[in-house]
């Protein structure tokens, strides 16, 4: 299973992704899910992804292949607008499912995969966009703010607070976290490392780190997530009935 998220904020956008994929209990890898591009001067992207690994691996050495392509084929490097190159995406996702059709119906497999395609072409504003698997997508709504894939139901309501809260991107790196130590806490199949990219409005660059399972950063919210939570409890009011 996968958790990836993004998050748009007046500022910028934040993106963090775990790294875990299993084929059950006793077959657990670390795969990076979070890929930042800069495929021209005046443009940078992120995409996360989650679903069939094999897929979402094949897809991006198409879009690499692309770009190295010196053959006048639609590349990242020169759509005009980010909803071309979330079309793009997911163009060239449902070519690698088409191509390993009969294989997958085969073995029962699903070889469906899904993405997230963040930030900005110079004179555009920057964006978040959620590419299905058929090749369509949406976009995130000042009213609905962020996106999710994967396994989304444990973390949602953090991504709810940053809404409500309106916040900075440094407090909605820390909401982000909090959404992702949530799901960790729910869904042993979601697990560190976890890799973060920090995007500012119009600076074409993206801020990368990638938070290691032993670190002591990680040890620490965790533990300040939790004593506070226990703290908040505490300050609620008393059950009337009891």
């Amino acid at each position: 299973m996968t958790y990836c998220l993004a998050i748009r904020l007046d500022e910028g956008i934040v993106f963090l992704s775990d790294t875990r994929t299993s084929a059950g209990v006793d077959n657990i890898s670390i795969y990076q899910k979070l890929h930042v591009l800069h495929p021209a001067p005046d443009r940078a992207f992120s995409i996360q992804s989650a679903g069939n690994l094999a897929t979402t691996q094949e897809v991006l050495d198409r879009i690499d292949r692309d770009l190295r392509a010196d053959d006048g084929r639609q590349t990242l490097a020169n759509v005009e607008r980010m909803f071309e190159a979330a079309l793009y995406i997911g163009r060239v996702s449902r070519d690698v499912i088409e191509s390993h059709r009969d294989g997958l119906s085969a073995s029962g497999a699903d070889g469906t995969a899904t993405f997230i395609l963040g930030g900005q072409i110079a004179g555009e504003t920057p964006e978040i966009f959620l590419v299905y698997p058929e090749g369509n997508y949406i976009r995130a709504s000042r009213t609905r703010p962020f996106l999710q894939i994967g396994e989304t139901k444990f973390g949602k309501f953090w991504l709810e607070l940053a809404v409500h809260a309106r916040v900075d991107l440094d407090g909605a790196t820390k909401i982000a976290l909090g959404s992702m130590l949530s799901t960790t806490r729910a869904n042993l199949s979601v697990g560190p490392p976890f890799d973060l990219a920090v995007y500012n409005n119009d600076s074409l660059r993206f801020d990368e780190h990638r938070i290691e399972a032993d670190s002591r950063y990680l040890a620490e919210i965790q533990d300040l997530f939790v004593r506070h939570l226990l703290d908040a409890l505490d300050e609620l009011p008393p059950i009337p009935w009891s």
